[in-house]
């Protein structure tokens, strides 16, 4: 055989086989091709679509809060803020070399630079950084000079909280502040650079209504994820109008009456619906500091101030007492068979095996009765009282009353006080009960521990004819049950807030029409359940409390309203920080003013108008200030009178005072 031709055989057919091996795998090739081009040609190019188009989030403004008559306590303002893009920062040494140069013209503490820092390692290197927020146009003025210097920054406009009253508002309206890690609930609002939620106050418990639906943007990106155009929008639902119970009038007031005193809470309330007008402690602190974003320096001394302007008093603060309690273990007594008539002699203490129980009157009060003891504010008639009754018995009419248990307002940390029993004392100390300690409750001492808010609410309850009122200081939100929380099946969002245009002008008139239909609004005396007491009971208490401001020797006589047509009821306390010692006596100390400022009794007052149809209740509590008659009873005063000028019970001529400084 030839081998050339053998060889040519070989070859040729090795080529048809490479040959047919090309073919093929074109074709495949071919086909494939055809089959992404053509027949899956739609599915591509929506997948390519969705590549290069982004939907981001956009903020909804958050809604506004006012007061009964709508006077705005929390609106959203201009806010003139600078940025900074990491990327375009690296042309000029980076972002710590562009962060120097901006501290030369606008103040950057050290907490700042750190955190702009962190979020710049974090963040993908086209995304805006907030540096500060809240700037002044002086400020933005130098860094506009500088803006060639200054590769990276610029300057943004946006919204922040304002409260327009500051102080006067804090303990109730709270503040915003940034998104920490604990509030992440999957809401991706909360991811948005520089938004803010409610931390404190109203603004907490309302977070949510507040808060507002997020819009939507959709745009146009490029391989590396940057905005180049945006192709559609949708706005969100800005955040429901929430109007509260409070009359900021009166508030404004509460707040200038107790401006002298170092530490002071204040609660008027109206006894038939629960609605607070005024709720006030004080110290207290600016919210708008929260908002722009507090300084470390600014945040300790808020913490290490001695007089807690951070708690707010009115629900947190839990004090003995004191006789303002004596209401409760009086209607103790009534409701378990000892009559107004019951009669104890007081020569200035009781003894009880080898202890004696002192009253406060040294010498004593001599004969008393359930009028006379509450008027004059008689311990030992209290003492024996207590004593028949028991610790049990008085405790399960304080519980209906309000006390021991915490009102469950709109306000994050409510404090429930603690109203003692035998069973509280073996549970909680392992200790059997003593019947010294049931003395010592029946005058609001020892372990009673109550709040402002809580004594306001007892004694609308004893006034308003036993009925179970409880506390509010929000109306109605629609989509929002009473803690906040969404109702599912509530429609989509309203518009109560829709006229944020930035322009607060643009709201009155709407506010001003709603006005007279929601101040009216909600439950009446009559919706609340009866708490089982005899009104008999009920009127003898009235009447005893009229006693005090009003009778000869009543503990508060000289707190009478100055308005001529009306008159109030109330009681005085003096809640027991410690005792002065026989030492301390031997060594001429006779009273509390002789004594540190903290070692002090508080000074405490109940109270409510008009006697003859009851509509307010109040409490004031002066902490280390001593005698309720001296100190707080004046107050009280000054508060019932402007509500009942406030809401159109007196009329401008009727006497009074306006606010005063001091505890008058």
């Amino acid at each position: 055989m030839n081998p050339e031709k053998t060889r040519t055989r070989v070859f040729s057919r090795r080529a048809a086989l490479f040959v047919g091996g090309q073919t093929l795998v074109m074709g495949g090739l071919a086909a494939r091709l055809y089959y992404l081009q053509v027949v899956e040609s739609e599915r591509y190019a929506t997948l390519a679509e969705e590549n290069r188009i982004n939907f981001r989030l956009i903020a909804p403004p958050r809604g506004f809060i006012v007061d009964r008559n709508g006077d705005y306590l929390a609106i959203n303002i201009h806010n003139y803020r600078v940025v900074l893009v990491r990327e375009q920062a690296e042309s000029a040494g980076g972002v710590a070399a562009v962060m120097r140069k901006l501290a030369t013209l606008i103040d950057i503490d050290e907490h700042t630079a750190q955190r702009v820092m962190r979020e710049a390692e974090r963040r993908l290197a086209f995304v805006p950084i907030t540096v500060v927020e809240n700037l002044s146009w002086q400020e933005v003025s130098r860094i506009g000079v500088n803006q060639p210097d200054l590769p990276g920054v610029s300057i943004d406009v946006g919204q922040s909280r304002h409260y327009p009253y500051a102080e006067h508002m804090a303990h109730v309206v709270g503040y915003v502040s940034g998104v920490t890690e604990k509030d992440l609930s999957g809401d991706p609002l909360l991811e948005l650079p520089g938004f803010k939620v409610g931390k404190n106050g109203i603004e907490k418990h309302y977070d949510l209504a507040l808060r507002g639906t997020a819009g939507t943007s959709k745009v146009e990106v490029n391989a590396l994820g940057r905005v180049i155009r945006e192709i559609d929008r949708q706005e969100g639902h800005p955040g429901r109008e929430l109007r509260l119970t409070l009359d900021m009038r009166l508030q404004d007031f509460t707040g200038a009456r107790l401006r002298n005193e170092k530490a002071a809470s204040a609660v008027v309330m109206d006894i038939h619906n629960g609605d607070i007008l005024s709720l006030v402690s004080v110290p207290a602190y600016d919210p708008n500091a929260f908002s722009e974003g507090i300084g470390a320096s600014d945040w300790e001394k808020l913490v290490k101030n001695p007089y807690g302007p951070l708690t707010n008093k009115a629900i947190a603060g839990q004090y003995s007492p004191g006789s303002t309690y004596k209401m409760a273990v009086a209607l103790a007594a009534l409701e378990n068979g000892i009559g107004p008539d019951h009669t104890v002699y007081c020569p200035g203490h009781m003894e009880l095996g080898d202890r004696r129980f002192h009253c406060w009157k040294r010498h004593g009060h001599g004969s008393m009765d359930m009028t006379s003891a509450i008027a004059q504010s008689c311990d030992v008639w209290f003492y024996d009282v207590a004593r028949r009754v028991g610790v049990d018995r008085i405790a399960e009419v304080s519980n209906r009353l309000g006390l021991g248990a915490a009102s469950g307002i709109e306000l994050l940390g409510e404090k429930a006080g603690l109203i003692p029993t035998r069973k509280w004392k073996r549970e909680a100390r392992g200790q059997p009960w003593h019947m010294g300690e049931t003395l010592v409750v029946g005058i609001g001492q020892g372990f009673v521990l109550t709040t402002p808010l809580q004594l306001a609410i007892m004694t609308a309850r004893l006034v308003n004819g036993g009925r179970a009122v409880v506390p509010r200081l929000a109306y109605p939100v629609d989509g929002f049950d009473t803690d906040g929380n969404p109702i599912q099946d509530a429609d989509s969002p309203v518009t109560t807030a829709s006229r944020f245009d930035h322009e607060v002008e643009n709201a009155a008139t709407s506010l001003s029409e709603a006005t007279a239909t929601l101040a009216g609004s909600g439950p009446t005396a009559d919706s609340f359940p009866s708490l089982g007491f005899r009104q008999e009971h009920l009127d003898i208490l009235r009447h005893a409390m009229d006693e005090v401001v009003n009778g000869d020797r009543g503990t508060a006589r000289k707190s009478a309203l100055r308005l001529s047509e009306f008159t109030m009821g109330g009681k005085t306390g003096t809640s027991q920080v410690r005792r002065i010692s026989q030492a301390e006596r031997d060594a001429g100390i006779r009273s509390g003013e002789d004594i540190a400022w903290r070692l002090r009794d508080h000074a405490l007052f109940v109270g409510f108008a008009p006697v003859d149809n009851p509509r307010y209740a109040v409490s004031v509590v002066v902490e280390h200030a001593e005698g309720g008659s001296r100190a707080a009873a004046p107050i009280a005063r000054d508060l019932l009178e402007e509500v009942l000028r406030l809401q159109g019970f007196a009329t401008a001529d009727s006497g009074g005072a306006g606010p005063k400084d001091g505890t008058g």
